[in-house]
């Protein structure tokens, strides 16, 4: 082991940005302003960008993040991740699993083997740090010059929320100033000054467990995965998970026990020696360095509404599940694509206001299935009660013997979370039996002769999806009008049309986010744009 931390990663450190001033007061005002330069708000700013909406990103630190930090992302954020344009550097860095293992003490309970979806464009699960996707999303806001500014150094300390806009006071190394902007996205993680400063409260659980990340870098040649102990002799009476990242580089999440020190378990010698002692008992005895150590404690939280007057807040500032579960990034990345369509929709005018009380009504219900998810994982990791502790005895206890119980040790993985309940959804016509109702996201799969898939054929518009030429003629005068709607056809006979149960004359109207907003087994123009005038409006039928 060597105690020398090693570093990955080139970090860029980026100068406070003061824009002009005039009084102390910036002479612009905004159409948006994103608090947080993480990878929420990063993503944010792209998704208003490519609806041609400009907006300014304050960010309190000098750089990408350190460290794993959320380091596993999902298909159905990869596809979002390939609608605004860093699909291909992720899938180059990253690290794609479908498996896991279990393990009680030193045995084997539990081999979880993913279906593998042959016909999906993207892996359910990559293993890549959060320093490389912010700094993808980075590369990739450099694409829109004059949409999108990123100030760095900047802290907000003040929010003044206004029937008609948002008032920031800003602090910068180089200077304080004060901002204004039409609408305000908080999206600066955990502790945001956002939702500080507009007192704004979380509801749910928060956990006693505590958990410490170690990144070490070391050559192995065991396979990608995710490794999960109850009770090992390295930590005994705790949890302790292991993922394999690119270029040897691997993450610990240890629990610590309840009659341990904190102070004492995360100094950087206790930390490395347990994750040595660990190592000895996986038989592993290359040489290895520590990168990044850091420390968390679980919580199922949400604030009740994400929206408050001109300010709508995502990701962490909004919501806060335990960091394994593959949850926290991957849900606020689904934040911002149903936030970015819905707020551009409204400032050009597109969409009432209304539009944007259906972001919280979406995404809390999303929350909330992930919430109970994690809350499972929670209990079952860190038991909160002496019955908990029992029942988790007995399911470790039986799962080397007994198969059936064997699922009950594994996490629960996320998957992407439709909208049954939403006001927006539209009903349709005769029943479907199969395929994706509204409010679902839409499957994808490959859609035309040449394989292109079904996501990449979506943009920043509603989407008709039809299967045959007569269809495609019909809606195509849709075309011309507002909101904008684009009309594609989908091979018959293709793996697209299969998911779909379509058939000559089916039409899916997919809303720019990816959910089916409505579905026809006859093409009907005057129908769809009914559906798309009352989704613009944000009303239920």
């Amino acid at each position: 082991m060597d105690t020398d931390f090693v570093s990955y990663f080139d970090y860029t450190q980026f100068a406070p940005v003061l824009p002009p001033l005039v009084e102390g007061r910036e002479v612009a005002r905004h159409p948006v302003m994103i608090a947080g330069g993480g990878p929420i708000g990063f993503a944010l700013a792209l998704g208003l960008a490519r609806h041609g909406i400009r907006s300014v990103v304050l960010e309190a630190d000098d750089s990408v993040c350190t460290g794993s930090r959320a380091g596993c992302v999902t298909r159905r954020t990869m596809e979002i991740f390939d609608q605004l344009g860093l699909a291909d550097p992720v899938l180059r860095q990253g690290l794609p699993w479908s498996e896991g293992w279990s393990y009680f003490r030193t045995t084997e309970i539990f081999h979880l083997q993913m279906p593998v979806d042959a016909e999906a464009k993207f892996p359910a699960l990559v293993n890549i740090q959060q320093c490389y996707v912010e700094q993808f999303l980075l590369d990739q806001i450099g694409r829109y010059p004059g949409l999108i500014e990123v100030r760095w150094q900047n802290r907000i300390q003040e929010v003044a929320n206004r029937d008609d806009g948002v008032e920031l006071a800003i602090s910068t190394p180089a200077g304080d100033y004060r901002a204004g902007a039409d609408w305000l996205i908080a999206a600066d993680g955990a502790r945001s000054t956002v939702r500080k400063a507009l007192d704004l409260r979380f509801t749910g659980t928060r956990y006693d467990g505590r958990y410490v990340i170690v990144d070490i870098k070391m050559k192995s040649d065991l396979p990608a995965g995710r490794r999960a102990w109850f009770d090992p002799p390295s930590n005994p009476g705790a949890t302790l998970l292991l993922h394999k990242h690119r270029n040897d580089l691997w993450r610990f999440d240890y629990q610590l026990r309840d009659d341990e020190d904190a102070e004492e378990a995360v100094k950087p010698a206790n930390e490395l020696a347990r994750v040595q002692s660990h190592l000895e008992l996986m038989g592993e005895r290359n040489p290895w360095q520590p990168v990044w150590i850091s420390m968390y404690a679980a919580s199922c939280l949400t604030l009740e509404n994400y929206r408050h007057g001109r300010v709508l807040l995502a990701g962490d500032a909004a919501h806060l599940v335990p960091i394994f579960g593959v949850r926290g990034m991957n849900s606020g990345i689904d934040d911002a694509h149903n936030l970015a369509w819905k707020l551009a929709y409204v400032i050009a005018g597109r969409a009432g206001s209304a539009l944007l009380d259906s972001y919280t009504t979406e995404r809390l219900f999303a929350m909330r299935v992930n919430m109970r998810h994690a809350s499972k994982s929670c209990e079952f990791m860190d038991p909160p009660s002496a019955a908990f502790k029992v029942m988790r005895a007995a399911v470790l206890g039986l799962a080397e013997r007994h198969e059936w119980v064997r699922s009950l040790v594994d996490p629960r993985q996320s998957t992407a979370i439709g909208y049954p309940n939403s006001p927006l959804n539209g009903a349709g016509d005769a029943p479907f039996g199969a395929g994706p109702a509204p409010g679902a996201n839409l499957p994808d799969a490959p859609a035309t002769p040449e394989g292109e898939h079904l996501s990449a054929l979506l943009g920043p518009h509603f989407s008709a999806l039809v299967f045959d030429a007569v269809s495609a003629a019909a809606l195509q005068p849709l075309e011309q009008e507002e909101p904008p709607l684009r009309v594609v056809v989908i091979a018959a006979g293709s793996a697209a049309a299969r998911r779909l149960t379509a058939q000559p004359g089916t039409v899916y109207l997919v809303r720019p986010d990816g959910h089916v907003l409505a579905r026809w087994r006859a093409v009907n123009a005057a129908a769809v744009r009914r559906e798309l005038t009352r989704c613009c409006a944000g009303a239920t039928a």
